[in-house]
């Protein structure tokens, strides 16, 4: 049973990935465009935008599987920076904080820095590496 769950590990990290990049896509869209539907409209080029310009394009690019590595490092970086200012201060629990999704999401984009995009990914199309079955 393990040789024929570990036939699938790839495409179940691709799975992982693009799951999370759509989830992470929606607050994106939801700072820069209120939708879903939101009373939060951040200023141009505040640190909330900021972090929806990143979510947008760097989930985007998450999903395709598009520089995967370098992408999901910047954003891990972002999460832990959203975790320490915006949510630690409040409490030192996570589940007090509102910050349980931040450290989540921190950790998912560290692990894609260093499992990589998954089989089905455009960064394995680009790779000379050879493609798992």
């Amino acid at each position: 049973m393990t040789a024929t769950l570990d036939r699938w590990s790839p495409y179940m990290l691709s799975v992982l990935r693009i799951m999370s990049a759509l989830i992470f896509m929606a607050h994106g869209t939801q700072k820069l465009f209120g939708f879903p539907a939101t009373d939060m409209q951040p200023p141009f080029m505040s640190l909330f935008w900021i972090g929806g310009v990143l979510e947008l394009v760097g989930g985007a690019l998450l999903v395709l599987g598009l520089f995967t590595r370098p992408v999901a490092f910047v954003l891990s970086g972002m999460m832990a920076v959203a975790y320490f200012m915006f949510h630690a201060p409040a409490s030192f629990f996570p589940t007090l904080n509102g910050g349980d999704a931040s450290i989540l999401y921190c950790f998912v984009f560290l692990y894609l820095v260093f499992a990589g995009p998954g089989a089905l990914s455009l960064d394995a199309n680009r790779s000379a590496e050879p493609k798992l079955a």
